[in-house]
């Protein structure tokens, strides 16, 4: 029974997770288990008809190119979640594209009964079309029975580019786009010649088949990152199909990310001292880096358990949370993946693998929250922090003037974040579906935000 599963192409029910779906707690029913309770399994698999006219239609349905001997359809493709008389095939979800089909051209008939044969043969006559593309009770010309006919005396309107058609722009969008360094800065974050220097080093490395032109397709990642727009937005904008801008964002991502990882250096201890602001001299010379975590709104999932876990009581919501480490100037030096909303600073500062860099000696800046006192011991690296309160009474004088010299040089990775997030990407709800890259997505920022340098826009929101 292991064997049976749904033969639609991309769906990968099969009859050992209906199983173990029932073999399982039922959350409103405990402590019964799904098998036990009214609840039942989440889908079923129906076998396909016997008839071979039916057979044929389930099959035509499916469009699968070597079908298997019982094509069986889990109830998620079925309109009523299973086959009935008013729909007894699969219609759903069926992991492809149907073609839209044109309804035929209604053409405009002579009304007129005293028309001679004459006058029939001067309107048909100068159209030269051949027998095949008329039709039969008029002799008129039928557009939809032939191709696009260029060499016809008709004016013809000039066919838009499509992407199906596997055709790009005689000049690159890029270009038009990225006129002045203000449009520059708007689509990508970056100044034109950071730009430049980012396509410079990537576009060697471009081993795709897209037709798009390379840096085009660059500028739409870019921009995906940047404004965060719709991909119908993005696929109008550079005449292609939302097929099309799916798979260069999936394919652009990867490469930006591979390749861009240089650009989040872990800087040497002279390097950070040397450019350390003032402010830090003065107080906090031996700062290595200074530390927090941010949170990104994250679409609410299906399955509980994810919901759960990526739900954040600071912000009442589903959320992804990740460690930024900056140097003193300003600079990105390491950010974790994304972990769920629920996770503590402290566990993600142990399990993202930054205590790694540090070395003994270091000196770290962080918030109250960051209770890893005991884990910076075991290195030899100092934690600073500002002062608690114990037992409800008021800070002293010196705790009050130490708090607020913390907070004066902590400022900075807040401003550093508030940069980060000038990428809409990880500043909006980011969608479910891309959560398989949110930490590809989160790196990518980061290595731009670098780039940036001292330059910061701001959004005139």
């Amino acid at each position: 029974m292991t064997s049976i599963i749904c033969s639609v192409r991309g769906c990968h029910n099969n009859w050992k997770k209906r199983r173990e779906f029932l073999e399982q707690e039922c959350f409103e029913h405990r402590p019964q288990l799904r098998s036990q309770c009214t609840c039942g399994a989440a889908y079923d698999l129906h076998p396909p008809p016997k008839e071979d006219e039916a057979l044929r239609l389930w099959l035509k349905a499916l469009n699968l190119k070597n079908p298997p001997k019982r094509p069986f359809v889990c109830s998620f493709h079925f309109v009523d979640k299973k086959p009935t008389t008013e729909h007894p095939y699969p219609e759903k979800w069926l992991g492809y594209e149907a073609p839209v089909k044109k309804p035929r051209r209604v053409l405009a008939r002579q009304s007129d009964d005293n028309a001679t044969p004459s006058m029939e043969h001067e309107a048909t006559d100068h159209l030269d079309v051949p027998n095949s593309q008329r039709d039969v009770g008029t002799q008129w010309e039928d557009c939809t029975l032939g191709d696009h006919s260029y060499s016809s005396g008709l004016p013809l309107m000039p066919l838009p580019t499509t992407a199906d058609q596997g055709t790009q722009c005689a000049e690159p969008l890029y270009k038009t786009l990225l006129r002045t360094e203000a449009l520059s800065l708007l689509h990508t974050g970056l100044s034109l010649a950071a730009f430049y220097s980012v396509a410079e080093h990537l576009i060697p490395l471009y081993k795709g088949s897209f037709q798009l032109d390379p840096t085009d397709q660059l500028l739409l990642t870019m921009m995906k990152l940047r404004l965060n727009l719709l991909q119908e937005d993005l696929a109008e904008r550079f005449r292609v199909s939302q097929s099309v801008v799916s798979r260069v964002l999936s394919y652009w991502i990867d490469l930006m990310e591979e390749n861009m990882r240089d650009y989040i250096p872990w800087l040497p201890r002279e390097t950070i001292r040397a450019t350390m602001p003032q402010c830090f001299k003065e107080h906090y010379p031996d700062t290595t880096c200074i530390i927090d975590c941010s949170e990104t709104p994250l679409q609410k999932a299906r399955n509980l358990d994810s919901r759960a876990e990526s739900f954040s009581h600071c912000y009442a919501q589903n959320t992804v949370k990740y460690l930024v480490a900056i140097a003193p100037c300003g600079l990105i030096m390491f950010i974790s993946p994304a972990y769920g909303g629920r996770s503590s600073d402290k566990f993600i500062t142990s399990d993202s693998g930054f205590l790694e860099y540090l070395r003994p000696g270091d000196e770290v800046l962080a918030d109250r929250g960051f209770t890893i006192r005991d884990l910076l011991c075991e290195r030899k690296v100092k934690l600073t922090i500002p002062a608690f309160t114990k037992r409800g009474a008021q800070l002293s004088e010196e705790d009050t003037t130490s708090t607020r010299r913390i907070a004066n040089v902590r400022v900075h990775v807040e401003r550093i974040i508030c940069r980060l997030k000038h990428f809409r990407i990880i500043s909006q709800v980011v969608p479910i579906n891309l959560a398989p890259k949110i930490d590809k997505i989160l790196r990518i920022c980061a290595s731009l935000c670098n780039l940036r340098g001292d330059m910061i826009h701001e959004d005139a929101e």
